[in-house]
């Protein structure tokens, strides 16, 4: 059978996000198809006004919402979701809301090496290093001590990182999304159908359950 292509379009500032990584995760080990598919991470930058140094989470979050405890609320419903899908999230530790191009460097260098397996560590880990760890993941140190955490060579990615080489992708692939009416993440291409939002693990099982069926047509 043919690779079922998935194109996962994402932001690390995205709870989300996390969410629906470990949903789509979820219907690949039920599907037994987890060896059966390519998935290609696609950045959406949500915020690309974001100062390089990122905000204090509280100032940005009040800004946002309109005050601190309505955000207080979406923390719970985000934490509550995060618990039965397995995203632990601790947002007493998370102080800032970081920018995330550093981060989107990294998954692209990962990406570059032909190494899923890596790649998919690396993205599971930055999630859980800023809603878990409350690392933030918008310091060029941070990421490469994580990067270092998956045998890649520190040395190496912070030379990447500090690199604009790979920007020129990151951006043509916000305006792929654009082009495709994505407006919000995360966003989930399965064989050319595509899933917005956070969905149970049912709707990532059927629609790689058709993939399969159109592939073995």
């Amino acid at each position: 059978m043919q690779s079922i292509h998935i194109e996962v379009y994402y932001d690390f500032i995205c709870p989300w996000c996390w969410i629906g990584q470990r949903h789509l995760a979820a219907a690949l080990a039920e599907t037994g198809v987890r060896d059966a598919v390519s998935i290609r991470y696609m950045p959406f930058e949500l915020n690309r006004s974001m100062p390089v140094e990122g905000m204090d989470r509280r100032v940005y979050r009040t800004r946002k919402f309109g005050s601190w405890a309505r955000s207080q609320i979406l923390d719970a419903q985000v934490t509550a979701a995060g618990l039965a899908a397995g995203a632990p999230f601790d947002y007493a530790k998370v102080l800032r809301t970081p920018n995330t191009r550093f981060a989107h460097r990294l998954i692209r260098f990962a990406q570059s090496r032909n190494d899923p397996h890596t790649t998919h560590a690396l993205y599971q880990t930055i999630y859980a290093a800023c809603f878990s760890e409350g690392r933030d993941i918008g310091s060029l140190d941070t990421l490469v001590e994580i990067a270092a955490e998956h045998a890649l060579d520190a040395h190496d990615v912070r030379g990447r990182l500090l690199s604009t080489a790979g920007d020129h992708e990151i951006d043509a692939t916000r305006e792929k999304a654009d082009r495709l009416g994505i407006r919000a993440v995360p966003t989930i291409v399965i064989d050319g159908d595509t899933i917005s939002g956070a969905q149970p693990p049912a709707v990532f099982s059927n629609a790689l359950r058709l993939a399969i069926r159109r592939k073995a047509a």
